[in-house]
């Protein structure tokens, strides 16, 4: 495996797991989830429109507008919004967990709009993901371990709503991202997913400090984030890239720990690893369907010879 591609695979991970523990420091002094939303998108906007300008790469179709204003709306607007309310009503920690339940939608959506297999080991893993999103959200309750619960319904819905129109990333990426470069659609969708975000919530006084996180989640976690991610796939497959980004969740519980004493009890960091294992064996679904057949076919050949 190329180690030049997992360092920039691994720091793209490290700067996406910032994002909660970042966005709790302007939600903490009082800041709007939907402000620190809109301003992470304007900031982000000015970076991806000087790269764009710089690699000559600002025209897009008109009959691809439309994709462009939903894209904007959808992975914007909702993305950035929900998982901001999701920071705030469920932690940074629980927030980044359900936000991985992306892969499982993706396979559910590429099922249904795609015409994609959805096969035995796709839902095993979207009952792995259901499970582990029970155990987060249900378990204190359920099993009665007396941790105390320190989320609302409605920051879960937030963080289910999040991991969804990431999924929808993928979607795009089937049509629009396949036609252009990333800078050249975030140059329009950033703006207009602003611009949406605007009627929910009121421009509020900010300290150095929010402003130094905003403009932080906007350079390093989202251009930054989003530039190493693409240079590491130069250098490695999709499915690996996709196996060390897992760390993700795991960077944004440490950090969430260490920085607002955030903690699960044993049913949450169970419900958390139920959740990375099936993202594990959706992205590496072709090599584990390998793995078992070639395993099989073993078996049948020592069968024969026995015989």
């Amino acid at each position: 495996m190329n180690i030049k591609g997992c360092i920039f695979i691994l720091s793209a991970a490290v700067m996406w797991g910032l994002i909660g523990p970042i966005s709790k420091f302007p939600i903490e002094q009082g800041i709007n989830p939907l402000e620190n939303a809109f301003w992470r998108a304007i900031f982000a906007w000015m970076l991806f429109a000087v790269h764009a300008c710089r690699i000559g790469q600002i025209k897009i179709a008109v009959k691809d507008l439309p994709q462009i204003i939903g894209f904007g709306i959808v992975g914007i607007t909702i993305f950035y919004g929900s998982y901001q309310l999701a920071v705030q009503d469920a932690g940074a920690a629980l927030a980044s967990v359900l936000l991985y339940t992306a892969p499982a939608w993706v396979a559910v959506m590429s099922w249904l709009l795609l015409g994609e297999r959805m096969g035995p080991l796709k839902i095993t893993a979207l009952v792995i993901t259901i499970t582990g999103v029970a155990c987060v959200s249900l378990g204190p309750q359920i099993l009665g371990t007396g941790k105390e619960m320190n989320f609302t319904w409605f920051g879960i819905v937030c963080g289910l709503t999040s991991g969804f129109t990431y999924a929808l990333y993928y979607i795009y990426g089937k049509t629009l991202f396949a036609r252009y470069t990333t800078p050249t659609i975030f140059l329009y969708a950033l703006p207009i997913g602003a611009i949406c975000l605007t009627p929910f919530f009121e421009f509020t006084h900010k300290t150095p400090i929010s402003w130094g996180s905003l403009i932080a989640l906007a350079l390093i976690c989202t251009y930054g984030a989003y530039s190493v991610y693409y240079a590491g796939l130069k250098y490695l497959e999709a499915t690996a890239a996709s196996v060390i980004a897992t760390i993700e969740p795991v960077i944004a519980a440490i950090l969430a720990w260490l920085w607002w004493n955030e903690s699960f009890d044993w049913t949450g960091y169970l419900g958390s690893a139920l959740i990375i294992s099936s993202v594990l064996m959706i992205v590496m679904e072709k090599r584990i369907e390998l793995f078992i057949s070639s395993y099989k076919l073993s078996k049948t050949e020592k069968v024969s010879d026995n015989i």
